[in-house]
């Protein structure tokens, strides 16, 4: 049922890599409790709890962390959603051999992908308004 129901109400969610029925059942869930708290992709990766702060304490400079507060579920399944495209997804794969290399902790490059697909998901859910014709 719930398949049935996600391909009715936006099955645009399904096409991205790693999405599948219950992430994307979970995203509409929380999007559409809400509608009026989703204005851009920070204020959706701030309701997921994905959003960086700053974490930088001293003299260190330049780190983030994720703000743990927000939608707990939202935020588990977007995590589900990361690691199936760090097993599966080659350049997914990729980028984490990349970054890796560079010196970044698994968390970070995960709190980094975490970003990426709520990005992506947003412009799933909120496409692109078009402009309003002028009347003439």
């Amino acid at each position: 049922m719930i398949e049935d129901l996600v391909m009715r109400t936006a099955p645009q969610l399904l096409e991205p890599f790693g999405i599948g029925v219950d992430i994307a059942a979970e995203i509409l869930i929380v999007v559409g409790d809400n509608p009026e708290r989703v204005r851009s992709e920070a204020a959706l990766a701030k309701l997921a709890g994905i959003s960086p702060i700053p974490a930088s304490y001293g003299m260190t400079s330049g780190r983030h962390r994720i703000n743990h507060g927000g939608h707990r579920q939202l935020n588990a399944a977007i995590y589900r959603a990361v690691i199936v495209r760090m097993r599966f997804h080659q350049p997914t794969i990729d980028y984490v051999a990349r970054r890796t290399a560079e010196g970044k902790s698994k968390r970070n490059i995960i709190r980094c992908l975490k970003r990426y697909v709520i990005r992506e998901v947003y412009h799933l859910v909120n496409p692109a308004q078009k402009p309003a014709q002028i009347a003439s």
